[in-house]
């Protein structure tokens, strides 16, 4: 989700692209679904839900059943009759429910009968936009679909998925329609990590989170904390040499070693010149952590892995990346999943250490060029 709100020219087709790969199961841009293969959901959008007005601007007003019997079944009088019986059940009052909102679900309903999912806070939840979806969708279960369930997007998202599985709980019981267990609860509405993290502490009935701007925009980190940097032309080192210290450049071209200890967890990430040997397993090796002025230290992996070189190219194989990122995900130790002031640690933060080859051809560089 988020759609909208994406920076950038294509920014909605990366974001939905890497946050699938990342681990999210679906995305509301269909574009992105058509080119990357990733599986695509949603559901009515506010507005549609207030352009409608009266039950008359449904059109058109028949839904074939599903039965297999081919005559077009009169799906308004259907809906109105099972939304006197769900008022009766709830004790509602019926003249509270706004007509626009059912007239909105009815149309979406015989466009989409098999991908019924409504957003039932455009009015009020408890006195209109569920006892709406409810009659809907009771009716498209009669006729044989099987309704999706209900989207919520303002309020406290909690209480009312509570209230909401009460109301597809009883219905379920009091009408005798299994469907009905099975219904579904998306909870957006700004949803961010700090969001998340208070609605997992709260008991709820969400099955399905929706996450769009704090997601494609990323509100906590605007900009890409690293930039580009020179290191080598034809063969020759560059430096770029400052007076703050932190921005002087480490030259070369460079190999990434990620290693890992005894336990199987990545516990440190070496920086080698590319011309160098990569580390040996069970060999002890002299490093500088990056970045700072602490002596150098000694370690000894018990295995390394060498970094991929990025491709700038689209690969339309989505699903093979996030099916990738997900079994790998597991060799990650327990820390890095935790939250930090809300902040989760979605990469891997792992200390970066220089080979003690790079220090010396760094220094060498550097009094050359001074």
């Amino acid at each position: 989700m988020g759609l909208r709100r994406a920076q950038g020219p294509d920014g909605g087709l990366t974001a939905s692209r890497y946050t699938h790969i990342g681990g999210f199961d679906l995305t509301s841009n269909v574009q992105a679904g058509f080119l990357f293969g990733i599986p695509v959901a949603g559901t009515m959008a506010h507005s549609y839900v207030t352009s409608f007005t009266c039950l008359k601007e449904v059109w058109p007003q028949t839904l074939v059943a599903m039965t297999g019997n081919p005559d077009p079944v009169d799906f308004i009088s259907l809906t109105k009759g099972w939304l006197s019986r769900v008022c009766d059940l709830l004790g509602a009052e019926p003249r509270k429910v706004r007509e626009g909102e059912l007239a909105a679900f009815l149309s979406y309903a015989i466009a989409y009968p098999h991908n019924f999912l409504a957003v039932i806070d455009s009015y009020s939840v408890g006195r209109s936009g569920l006892l709406n979806f409810s009659a809907v969708a009771l009716a498209l279960c009669e006729l044989g679909y099987r309704p999706v369930g209900v989207r919520l997007d303002s309020g406290d998202l909690c209480r009312q998925s509570l209230d909401v599985r009460h109301v597809f709980r009883l219905c379920s019981e009091h009408f005798s329609i299994p469907a009905f267990d099975s219904l579904i609860i998306v909870g957006t509405n700004n949803i961010s990590e700090q969001s998340m993290a208070e609605l997992n502490k709260k008991e709820n009935e969400i099955d399905v989170v929706g996450v769009g701007t704090h997601l494609v925009t990323c509100t906590r980190q605007p900009s890409l904390g690293c930039v580009y940097k020179l290191v080598e032309v034809r063969g020759r080192p560059r430096m770029k040499i400052s007076e703050d210290p932190e921005k002087s450049t480490v030259p070369g071209r460079k190999t990434v070693y990620r290693l890992v200890d005894a336990e199987g967890q990545p516990f440190l990430d070496l920086v080698c010149l590319a011309v160098e040997p990569p580390p040996e397993a069970g060999v002890p090796l002299t490093c500088f952590p990056l970045g700072c002025e602490s002596p150098s230290t000694s370690v000894t992996p018990l295995l390394s892995q060498t970094s991929q070189p990025l491709h700038c190219t689209v690969v339309p194989v989505t699903g093979h990346l996030a099916l990738s990122f997900s079994t790998s995900l597991p060799i990650l130790c327990p820390v890095y999943f935790q939250y930090t002031d809300f902040w989760v640690v979605a990469s891997l933060n792992l200390p970066v250490y220089l080979f003690s080859s790079v220090i010396q051809h760094s220094t060498s560089v550097y009094t050359h060029n001074v």
